[in-house]
């Protein structure tokens, strides 16, 4: 696993968003969290993250949230 994508980078990454109140960047982080679970076939753990990201997404007003929703009601969460 590259850096980039290690855990620990993950999460430091979500800290960051966090601190610096970035919905954007939470949504793309979320999203591509989810995407990787997905990937994996994980779709309960990929749901969980795509919400977070939908969540962030509608907060920053972001078009991205029409995609996570549109992923989510795929998998039955609406």
């Amino acid at each position: 696993m590259n850096a980039k994508h290690s855990p620990n980078a993950a999460e430091q990454a979500v800290s960051a968003a966090h601190a610096a109140n970035d919905r954007a960047e939470l949504a793309r982080l979320y999203g591509e969290a989810a995407d990787r679970f997905a990937a994996e076939g994980d779709v309960d753990r990929a749901c969980f993250f795509y919400t977070h990201a939908f969540v962030h997404a509608l907060e920053d007003g972001a078009p991205s949230a029409i995609h996570y929703e549109r992923i989510l009601r795929k998998y039955g969460r609406q």
